[in-house]
């Protein structure tokens, strides 16, 4: 038996290293066991969405335009602050406060020219609707400096279970200057109380020069961001340049590394950094490649998809489907291609009904029927 023992350890040497590849996961073809049924067209980038208590569909478009959907007909909703619509900037993600029935307050973050510099940034603000107008309007935070730069303002928000605001902005074309400094807003994750204060046990609290609301750092340009229904943990997804899409679990006062390390190359195939990996510096628990350009993500929690339950689901702009991400807890152990040629797909929500809504650009918003 002695004789086989390194044998035994090579193997399992061999075995651990083929794991340790977080992208090394291939996708399978989707297996088509639905439908597809269109709530509203008309919309060209359907970037944020959600859903008031009595089922009625909010739907950001990234031009500036917040509709009301209800029973398949959209309406505009009224007095919606001007947005910075260049690139990548506009009106961005929407979601309703946890406590919405008590305190009426929606959150939207979007691109505006507030602020120092010209161009504009990414800003946070809250407000109520009342009939068809928002009203009571609230800026919580506003990343400065402005840019005349068209890319990477993220943005996406999100509540964890504790009813703290997380929100994310990414490093606006500045990587070699934004997202390691914590004294600069941009390629950073958020987190704020819901009524835009900072709360005292945020990492960077107290500590000089610091943008105190930075919950953790070195993000490129995220654009998803979901609580896991089980722990309780946030993830989030964000762009790579050329290759090194990635997904993280964002963890307090962290380093996610952009551009110190990146597993993609830069657009002219020029090296960003050599390393994929560094002592300090979180590692992603998976990374696409090539990129598929990730945009909205959302744990499926409904019934009404058994197959789907439990896993998670991922838009692809570049390659026009949705991505399967299936877990086994915080592992991700397979890939599956739905809604194949779909379109450019911005977002993907579950509603309130259970069913998986997508966010499709040139088409508007889409629900996926089970068979």
């Amino acid at each position: 038996m002695k004789k086989f023992a390194p044998l035994l350890l090579i193997l399992i040497l061999i075995s651990c290293n083929a794991q340790t590849k977080p992208n090394d996961i291939p996708i399978k073809e989707e297996v088509i066991n639905y439908t597809f049924e269109t709530v509203v067209s008309g919309i060209n980038n359907p970037w944020g969405m959600t859903w008031l208590p009595d089922g009625t569909m909010l739907v950001t478009e990234k031009s500036g335009i917040i509709y009301q959907i209800k029973n398949g007909i959209k309406t505009e909703v009224k007095n919606v602050p001007s947005v910075y619509n260049r690139g990548q900037g506009g009106l961005l993600d929407i979601v309703l406060h946890p406590k919405y029935p008590e305190n009426g307050w929606i959150y939207i973050t979007y691109a505006s020219t507030d602020g120092e510099g010209e161009g504009g940034n990414t800003k946070l603000i809250r407000a109520k609707l009342e009939g068809d107008s928002l009203t009571q309007i609230e800026t919580l935070y506003k990343a400065n400096p402005n840019s005349t730069k068209g890319q990477h303002f993220g943005s996406r928000i999100v509540f964890d279970n504790q009813g703290y605001l997380y929100f994310s902005i990414g490093e606006r074309g500045s990587h070699f200057v934004n997202p390691q400094d914590i004294t600069r807003d941009c390629g950073k994750i958020y987190r704020l109380n819901d009524d835009g204060s900072i709360p005292k046990d945020n990492p960077f609290v107290g500590q000089a020069g610091a943008k105190e609301a930075i919950y953790s750092y070195g993000h490129r340009n995220p654009q998803g961001l979901a609580i896991n229904p089980i722990t309780g943990a946030i993830w989030e997804h964000e762009h790579g340049p050329q290759g090194g899409d990635e997904i993280n679990l964002i963890k307090k006062g962290a380093n996610y590394g952009w551009p110190v390390v990146t597993y993609g190359i830069d657009y002219d195939g020029t090296t960003i950094s050599k390393e994929n990996e560094k002592p300090g510096i979180e590692k992603p628990i998976f990374y696409w490649l090539p990129s598929i350009a990730p945009s909205g993500m959302t744990f499926v929690t409904s019934d009404k998809y058994p197959e789907w339950k439990g896993h998670l689901l991922v838009g692809s702009l570049k390659f026009q489907y949705l991505e399967l991400v299936k877990l086994n807890g915080d592992e991700i152990i397979g890939r599956q291609k739905i809604a194949t040629n779909i379109g450019r797909l911005r977002n993907v929500k579950q509603g309130p009904d259970g069913f998986i809504y997508m966010g499709v650009e040139g088409k508007g918003i889409v629900k996926i029927i089970p068979n």
